[in-house]
């Protein structure tokens, strides 16, 4: 590892460069376009340096945490250096679902490890894992740069509804991978009522596939929350004072990212109830997710595993999120 990451960064200094340059001629071709309220802007060196390094810091700090693995920090790298570059608020958003989700993560592990099948002390992310939950959202920001360029545009479905629909769509995808973190790290635990089976209801046992409680649901709004906040706080910080005053009002993003986080957590639930095998093993007393010996059967098809369920779920938030946005801020 300690030749690893030097190795990735001596490769991703001179693509930037390239992006960088690249960008430059872009700009000198399309000098008549425009970005959001102003002209738009060719990509400066500080943000090729900033999407760089940020990723970097935070994939060596995974590792050193334990919350990512090596495969993990190189698809965290990538994915860290597509959302940065292309827009602060969306590298804002992922950072906050990294050190939100991970600290959500090892909330109470003893009680997991007694739970889950397939625990891992401190949650360690691998590739499948980071590509899984925050993939769908770096491929919007990918269109969003071929759309827009790279900036932070002010969310305006009147005069600006591409932009804004594509990063809605980004903080929907990633509002909802927090969210269902929240929930399956924080409800599994939880003490209060034994969760029960979202598609029928009955009480089924902790970890279930599909399987929701009160405190589960609570935690995946507030874990959309943060992910709104986070992509609101950057927003504020980085627009203009006085496009942010003729633009309309941007706090329905808090509360955007709540609601999909929320919406996010049903879905991966309906998804896991029905198409994702959950079973209980009767020696190890603990939910399993393949069919074998001494395993009775709870609910769902041996269809897709638990990875292919986030990704098909924050894929799904991602085109919803924009057409939820459009309601809330034609009533606002």
């Amino acid at each position: 590892m300690r030749l690893l990451l030097p190795a990735l960064l001596a490769v991703l200094l001179p693509i930037s460069l390239v992006l960088w340059l690249a960008n430059l001629v872009l700009h000198a071709l399309n000098s008549n376009d425009t970005f959001g309220n102003g002209p738009w802007e060719p990509l400066s060196p500080s943000r090729c340096v900033f999407a760089l390094c940020v990723p970097f810091y935070i994939a060596r700090k995974g590792i050193a945490k334990g919350s990512l693995s090596q495969s993990g920090a190189i698809a965290g790298i990538a994915i860290g250096f597509i959302m940065t570059i292309s827009n602060y608020c969306f590298s804002a958003c992922l950072l906050t679902f990294f050190i939100s989700g991970s600290r959500a993560t090892k909330f109470r592990q003893k009680k997991k490890a007694q739970l889950e099948d397939n625990f891992q002390e401190g949650g360690k992310r691998n590739w499948v894992q980071v590509i899984c939950n925050a993939g769908p959202a770096a491929q919007v920001a990918v269109l969003f740069m071929l759309e827009i360029g790279c900036g932070e545009p002010l969310v305006d479905f009147t005069h600006n509804f591409n932009v804004s629909w594509l990063c809605m769509a980004v903080l929907g995808s990633l509002a909802c991978a927090n969210g269902d973190t929240f929930a399956s790290e924080i409800g599994v635990v939880s003490e209060w009522a034994q969760p029960r089976l979202v598609t029928t209801f009955r009480k089924v046992p902790p970890g279930t596939n599909g399987g929701v409680s009160l405190v589960g649901t609570i935690s995946s709004f507030v874990g959309g929350l943060f992910v709104g906040g986070a992509y609101h706080a950057a927003l504020s910080l980085l627009a203009d004072v006085d496009l942010l005053e003729k633009a309309p009002p941007q706090w329905p993003i808090i509360l955007l990212g709540g609601i999909a986080g929320l919406l996010g957590s049903f879905v991966d639930s309906l998804l896991g109830a029905t198409l994702q095998y959950s079973g209980y093993h009767e020696e190890k007393k603990r939910v399993v997710e393949s069919p074998g010996k001494d395993i009775t059967h709870i609910s769902g098809l041996n269809v897709f595993d638990n990875h292919s369920i986030n990704l098909l779920s924050t894929a799904i938030l991602a085109l919803f999120t924009p057409q939820i946005a459009l309601l809330i801020w034609g009533n606002v």
